[in-house]
């Protein structure tokens, strides 16, 4: 596609042969896309791909630019490309030469061997189009990138296709996802094809509280039957396969530890008899001896380092925590499982109708305690034993086990249990000032809410707290912090603070907001024309229950704040009593994870809009 001559690509490339109808929405579009994978061999798998994207605004920039992976077994054959104006008339072009090499390890990685070539034109004049080609070749065939044409938001499809080949024995499963038309599969002599195709499609505009983009973007998953991954042959169809196949090649065999070792675990649980309190203690030594360092290399970065040697070098990543902990339990005759799982704030949940091995980035651990089963996260030296938080509660992952894999799923946080809860006496003067105690509990996946400041200088804690709180003037005058590490963990928080002129007071009436604490100033962005569900990943319940003292001889100027709204997505309360001098407001937010339908948006656009009115709530009280 870049080979043409000059004509051939202002004709091609002329940002104004774009169709109309996909222009809304877009700040890019795909002009042409074609991607083939082609399994030679168990270790030589070839990718190329050739795209031309013309870009017609700057936030369109990020979606021209090139980023390719590769590894030791990945590597990159050939790169180049041109860069054309609005009318299709070259401006410039490239090779590899022109690309930036860098390393894909993250700022927690000791030692990863991914990196990524990438290259951005240095272009200001929109539009302009970016075409480009490049091959890579791979010794595996275990791992094949999903294709995903329309994954970008603002990115619109003119044409786009997928082909894989491969030999007649060589056998795949395949899942689509969100397409038009179904595969069109063809055999010749001594190949057979598989192609996918789409074409005008429009762009998905950026939308608040979208779903998981699988969900409504289009996609095909590639799984084979029969691979070969670092000269380890195999072959799995299913969960149970792969699993069992994880088991036997990456993991048996690595949960030996130096008898030292082995002999301290006994002695330090021979007085317990409850397995669980056991796991509970070894945990906590697993904790108090290890750090996490992230390091992805060995088998592709999937298997683990030995036991022995996070034993001798006291860290490890994921998978080695998880590894070592399970060495550490089996001296204790209790058993668990390694579980492969998608983490992150986003719940994400391995398919059960579709095994293959890019569904998981993370590694925990499952204790499977008779009616009682048990989740532990092992890079977290400070997590409490039992407890997941947000980072993989709620989605299935794959327990690699001796008899195959198996699909669990996490425990989940709920509304109910994902608690904020605020109690607070306050004294306000008629100088306005305001003073008082106020203690909060978080529970569920907010008792993280206050772990990072836990972990702080006194003089940072300080600073943070003032910039949590939306108190003018607060002075803190005492703080601590207690957390109860049980099955189901809590941290409390208590201030004792004053804050001048927090209260008004002008013509013998006094004015202030009555949340002191939680107050909500954002409402979600008003979408016309919604294209996706709107999606509530995690549910919490937030309750604040404050008394003010007021100064004597005063009432309220108008009726007390008094609103109630019930919707399913959620709730919320707000009331307000006077009673001689003393002001009680109570307060309770909920919202209740899931999927609800793109019509529902606007009522939850009213529902925050009702709340952020009702949260700043101003108090006048009047001299009798």
């Amino acid at each position: 596609m870049i080979t043409g001559g000059a004509t051939i690509a202002q004709e091609a490339y002329d940002a104004s042969l774009i169709p109309k109808n996909l222009l809304p929405y877009a700040s890019a579009v795909v002009r042409n896309s074609e991607e083939t994978v082609e399994v030679k061999a168990l270790d030589n798998v070839v990718t190329t791909v050739k795209k031309a994207i013309t870009v017609l605004n700057k936030n369109g920039n990020d979606l021209a630019h090139i980023a390719i992976w590769h590894n030791k077994n990945i590597s990159i054959k050939s790169v180049k490309g041109v860069v054309y104006d609005a009318y299709g008339k070259k401006i410039s072009k490239f090779s590899e030469k022109d690309f930036a090499d860098v390393s894909a390890a993250n700022n927690f990685s000791l030692f990863e061997d991914s990196r990524i070539e990438h290259y951005i034109p240095s272009v200001t004049d929109y539009p302009y189009t970016i075409a480009y080609e490049y091959e890579t070749r791979s010794k595996q065939s275990l791992d094949f990138q999903d294709w995903r044409p329309n994954r970008y938001n603002n990115m619109a499809i003119e044409k786009s296709s997928f082909t894989f080949i491969c030999k007649p024995d060589f056998n795949i499963r395949y899942k689509e996802s969100n397409l038009p038309e179904k595969s069109v599969i063809a055999n010749a002599g001594s190949t057979k094809t598989y192609t996918w195709h789409l074409d005008n499609v429009k762009a998905v505009k950026e939308e608040p509280y979208s779903p998981n983009p699988y969900s409504y973007t289009s996609s095909v998953k590639i799984a084979p039957e029969k691979f070969s991954y670092e000269g380890i042959n195999g072959s799995f169809t299913n969960w149970r396969d792969l699993g069992k196949w994880e088991y036997d090649n990456l993991l048996v065999n690595r949960d030996q530890l130096p008898e030292q070792t082995v002999a301290y675990v006994k002695m330090l649980t021979k007085d317990i008899t409850d397995p669980k309190e056991k796991a509970r203690k070894i945990y906590g030594y697993m904790q108090q001896k290890t750090h996490y360092i992230s390091v992805q290399v060995g088998i592709g970065g999937f298997q683990p380092f030995k036991a022995a040697e996070v034993d001798k070098l006291s860290y490890g990543d994921c998978k080695a925590l998880v590894n070592y902990t399970q060495a550490l339990l089996k001296v204790a005759n209790i058993d668990s499982y390694y579980c492969i799982v998608e983490a992150g704030g986003n719940k994400v949940s391995m398919l059960d109708d579709f095994a293959s091995m890019d569904q998981g980035n993370h590694v925990i651990l499952c204790l499977p305690f008779k009616n009682d089963t048990t989740w532990l996260e092992c890079t977290n030296q400070k997590i409490p034993f039992g407890f997941l938080g947000d980072f993989t509660d709620d989605r299935v992952v794959l327990a690699c086990t001796p008899n195959g894999g198996i699909l669990l799923h996490t425990p989940k946080y709920s509304t109910q249990t994902n608690i904020q809860s605020r109690k607070a006496n306050f004294l306000i003067t008629e100088a306005g000032v305001l003073s008082g105690e106020m203690e909060t509990v978080f529970k569920g996946v907010q008792y993280n809410n206050r772990e990072s400041l836990i972990n702080s200088s006194e003089t940072e804690q300080i600073k943070e707290l003032n910039n949590v709180y939306p108190i003018n003037n607060l002075d803190i005058e005492k703080f601590n912090f207690k957390q109860d590490k049980s099955i189901q963990p809590a941290t409390t928080e208590y201030l004792k603070l004053t804050a001048r002129d927090y209260a008004s007071n002008n013509a013998n009436k006094i004015y202030f907001l009555i949340n002191a604490a939680n107050r909500n100033t954002r409402i979600p962005k008003e979408i016309r024309n919604r294209q996706t569900d709107f999606y509530i990943n995690e549910g919490y319940t937030d309750e604040d229950n404050i008394t003010y003292t007021i100064p004597k001889g005063y009432h309220l100027e108008k009726i007390p704040l008094n609103v109630n709204i019930t919707n399913p997505f959620g709730s919320y309360v707000a009331k307000m009593e006077l009673r001689d001098d003393k002001l009680s407001y109570n307060r309770k937010l909920q919202l209740v994870d899931g999927t609800y339908g793109k019509d529902s948006y606007q009522n939850f656009v009213d529902f925050y809009e009702k709340v952020v009115n009702a949260d700043n709530y101003s108090v006048t009280l009047v001299k009798n």
